[in-house]
């Protein structure tokens, strides 16, 4: 997308907001993101307040370019390689911190270690441009729920606790970023996402999965995550009774609202966190959700759908 005149004033007035120490909720390629100035306790210290979200579950840290990168994490040869390759788009990287980095330790919730992301998104990369600083931004949603593809969904979850959005329309990918750690002598996917284990294995060899019950040290680990107010039954074929169905694919029968009727994962991904705030919207007992293949995207999609649907 392009930015036109009135867009552009928009983002230089939420980049002073930014300067100023405020929340700015603005659109990336995957969801919507809670920003605020990266280097600031206190404005840091608002997107955990604002979120609800607990101080150990570190931030992600947007940046407009690789050399930019440099300056807050420590880049070994395979890391340079893959950010080359894969940013900017929805990959973040879990980097040992420089020495002299400048981000609030409430941002990467005391750890050595920083999370670092490159977004494709021309709304986001001016408005850090336009900021002159680092923005941390996690998921604009309340902690734990379903995370915001629309300005609207932002600007409901929120009410005046934010006073901008910047309204890119719906994005693309619907997903969080892809998670990897490379701060260690392993390189390890921590969160899958639109770019995939197989994706990268294909860059750089084979890499590993995280464990159960590893300890946070990115977004997207706790076990419960993304997810509705009612509950969510996975892998069904049918609903019971109170019961919204999400299906999937052309033999998905009697559903409310269908991910893809073509059985697309690009598409699934896509229309997933909002159908889910749509069917949760609707007052039902349980969202039931048909089965998701476990190939491609699909990894990702029941990463969510297994977060959401994990005991509160």
């Amino acid at each position: 997308m392009s930015i036109n005149a009135m867009m552009l004033k928009e983002i230089k007035d939420a980049a002073i907001q930014i300067q100023e120490g405020e929340l700015v909720g603005f659109p990336t390629e995957t969801v919507y993101g809670l920003g605020a100035d990266a280097t600031s306790d206190g404005a840091v210290t608002k997107i955990f307040t604002t979120k609800g979200r607990p101080r150990f579950n570190p931030l992600i840290i947007h940046v407009t370019s690789i050399e930019e990168a440099r300056q807050y994490g420590v880049f070994s040869k395979v890391a340079l390689d893959i950010a080359h390759h894969f940013w900017p788009g929805p990959l973040t990287l879990i980097l040992p911190r420089t020495t002299e980095c400048p981000i609030s330790w409430l941002a990467t919730a005391g750890l050595s270690t920083i999370a670092l992301r490159v977004p494709d998104h021309p709304i986001a990369n001016e408005l850090i441009k336009r900021a002159n600083r680092p923005i941390a931004a996690p998921s604009a949603n309340r902690s734990g729920k379903i995370s915001p593809t629309r300005a609207e969904d932002v600007i409901n979850e929120f009410r005046n606790k934010v006073e901008t959005v910047l309204d890119g329309g719906n994005c693309q990918v619907g997903l969080e970023s892809t998670v990897l750690d490379i701060s260690g002598s392993k390189t390890v996917l921590l969160r899958p996402g639109y770019i995939t284990q197989c994706d990268i294995e294909n860059k750089i060899g084979p890499i590993n999965k995280t464990i159960d019950n590893a300890k946070i040290i990115a977004p997207g680990m706790l076990e419960s995550h993304y997810a509705p107010d009612c509950k969510v039954r996975l892998n069904v074929i049918s609903s019971e009774n109170g019961e919204l169905f999400l299906g999937f694919g052309e033999n998905s029968k009697n559903t409310t609202l269908n991910l893809s009727v073509t059985g697309n994962l690009n598409e699934a991904a896509s229309n997933l966190f909002q159908m889910l705030r749509e069917l949760d919207g609707r007052g039902a007992s349980a969202i039931a959700i048909a089965p998701i293949p476990e190939h491609g995207l699909g990894i990702a999609i029941n990463d969510r759908l297994k977060r959401a649907a994990a005991p509160r």
